[in-house]
């Protein structure tokens, strides 16, 4: 009888280490298929916004570096909320990604989401960073920060500022500069980064604190009239600008980031080859080149390092948010 209870826990063992084996093989051989068909990269923000813009620098190098097709897939709507439930919701399969920035950190904050922002996705690689930059339409009569805060106390209400909507990275830079500065500007949300500075240059909105990444090409157009970078250095993109803590708002610091997601449950092999292609693509002389010339700086870290990255910036973001009111409408 001992004999016999020795050898079923013997095969008992056997079995589990067979089961084992065959699901770590089984694993990496789907790592190794992968990808056998074309990627979707989900911005959940309107074309023309920062994450927009450095979600395409990274598809069109990422689809050349796994060789497959990485098509972006903009779904806008409530400050990111739209697209990223869209993607909480996607097969964990590695085929459906999504571009993430500050602003998944801070939503949680403001909307009533249909997920959970860290449980329902894993986190595969941290892009890039940059900061804010304030322009103003260039028939509003100022040319300098200090003349900006001139106009905007000896007028209460009368200047407005468009973001890309609540809590977003444009909302969050305009609100510490209003606390800072000790003005009263007026914010106007808009569906996106790409609607509100069409929205500033057409005259509907006065002013915006809009991430150089969406801006630079447009201040070189010159339907945008610049006046400080929200750095805490001047940008190398725009050098001759001051930061707006030199141009007399002290302790002045706005910085946006990107990154990139995807569902719960993806396997972890295929996170493991998403990231080492994306950290590949970050280094290549063409994306940092790409990324540069609209004012932004390829990050890097670990998947886990960005998910605790991502926590702290929940935790340092929700007493900004419920100091400032910030609310859905």
């Amino acid at each position: 009888m001992a004999k016999r209870r020795g050898f079923m826990v013997n095969s008992l063992w056997v079995c589990l280490a067979l089961s084992l084996f065959t699901a770590i093989f089984s694993s990496l051989a789907v790592a190794d298929d992968y990808p056998s068909r074309p990627i979707r990269l989900i911005i959940p923000f309107p074309p023309g916004g920062s994450n927009d813009v450095v979600g395409r620098i990274v598809a069109n190098q990422l689809g050349q570096k796994l060789g497959q097709t990485v098509f972006v897939d903009n779904r806008a709507g409530a400050g990111g909320v739209v697209g990223t439930d869209v993607a909480a919701k996607s097969a964990a399969d590695g085929y459906t990604l999504l571009v993430v920035s500050l602003a998944h950190a801070v939503d949680p904050w403001i909307y009533q989401e249909t997920f959970d922002p860290i449980k329902d996705f894993v986190p595969v690689a941290i892009l890039a960073t940059g900061t804010n930059v304030l322009t103003v339409n260039p028939n509003v009569p100022v040319h300098s920060v200090k003349e900006l805060i001139d106009l905007a106390k000896a007028k209460p209400g009368f200047l407005n500022y468009a973001s890309a909507g609540i809590g977003s990275f444009q909302n969050l830079g305009g609100e510490l500069f209003k606390v800072l500065a000790g003005v009263n500007i007026v914010h106007v949300p808009y569906k996106g980064g790409g609607p509100s500075m069409l929205a500033v240059i057409a005259g509907e909105a006065q002013m915006m604190f809009s991430s150089i990444v969406q801006t630079v090409s447009n201040i070189q157009a010159g339907g945008l009239r610049p006046l400080a970078t929200g750095g805490a250095q001047r940008s190398p993109i725009l050098p001759d600008l001051p930061t707006i803590a030199e141009a007399g708002v002290p302790d002045y610091v706005a910085a946006d980031w990107w990154g990139i997601l995807a569902p719960a449950g993806t396997p972890a092999p295929i996170v493991a080859k998403l990231h080492g292609a994306i950290e590949d693509v970050l280094r290549s002389a063409d994306t940092m080149k790409n990324l540069d010339q609209q004012g932004a700086s390829p990050l890097h870290m670990s998947s886990a390092e960005f998910g605790a990255y991502i926590q702290s910036e929940m935790a340092k973001w929700g007493p900004v948010v419920k100091k400032a009111g910030m609310k859905a409408e």
